[in-house]
């Protein structure tokens, strides 16, 4: 898929480099699922897992700005949404971006009934900008994730997809 400025595409191996580079960043990871990674084995293991999502299953994309691998969005796991992008790029409207882009996909050509996000309160950034998408908060839950030896809680979101004329 093609936006005004990036490329969204299937991973590769070949990006373990660009991916290693975010998932190691502390400030990229500091509200994600695990502690930053500190080998290149993790993410490896890691960019392993996205590239065999099973099809029908889910559909995640690597980001790319000017040929450079910048994060990723998408569907580990139908209908739930993901996205991390490497610091160097916050701020710029790419998620935003890619977002639109793999949201419009993900009911279009997937046929997603509505899309979830489960983000850690403290995270207002994300949670600012699926806000702005759309998705609306439907729950909360404290100790969801167990990251390292702190114990995170979670807000939830949704979307249901647009609605077209005469529908």
């Amino acid at each position: 898929m093609r936006t005004e400025r990036l490329v969204l595409r299937p991973a590769r191996m070949d990006d373990l480099d660009a991916f290693h580079a975010i998932l190691s960043d502390p400030r990229a990871t500091a509200y994600w699922s695990t502690p930053p990674h500190r080998d290149r084995t993790q993410s490896r293991d890691w960019l392993r897992s996205m590239v065999d999502i099973p099809a029908g299953e889910g559909e995640d994309f690597v980001i790319e700005h000017d040929g450079r691998v910048i994060g990723k969005a998408g569907f580990f796991r139908f209908p739930e949404i993901g996205f991390i992008l490497h610091p160097d790029a916050w701020r710029r409207g790419f998620a935003f971006e890619a977002l639109q882009a793999v949201l419009a996909r993900g009911f279009a050509v997937n046929g997603l009934t509505h899309v979830e996000a489960d983000v850690d309160p403290r995270n207002e950034a994300s949670r600012g900008l699926l806000q702005r998408l759309g998705f609306e908060e439907t729950g909360r839950k404290s100790r969801t994730w167990k990251i390292g030896e702190e114990w995170t809680d979670s807000v939830y979101l949704r979307l249901d997809p647009p609605h077209t004329a005469g529908s």
